[in-house]
């Protein structure tokens, strides 16, 4: 009986703590194994670029005109999608269909 509480309390935290960070860093990887040329991305550090080319674990990302940076695939924290896309985007999902 007194081993009960302590079961309880390692559930709640299973399903409140670990499963859900478990959730997260499959999608994290999900998302980096899909990256590819022409993606847009932003890297944990906050910088934004346009994928080159995907060497491996490697990813070559254009930051500005002829600036490109080499970086390790794992530094990608999410693809990032302009607001003028996602404006157009939303706009012919409210236009009537005649």
């Amino acid at each position: 009986m007194s081993f009960l509480p302590l079961i309880i309390i390692f559930g709640v935290m299973y399903f409140l703590m670990i499963r859900p960070q478990q959730k997260k860093m499959k999608l994290q990887r999900a998302l980096i194994e899909s990256v590819k040329a022409g993606d847009e991305v932003v890297l944990n550090s906050g910088i934004f670029g346009v994928v080159r080319e995907v060497e491996g674990d490697v990813v070559w990302l254009e930051v500005a005109g002829d600036l490109e940076l080499k970086v390790f695939k794992g530094a990608i924290d999410q693809r990032f999608d302009s607001p003028e896309e996602t404006e157009e985007e939303e706009s012919e999902e409210d236009s009537p269909i005649g």
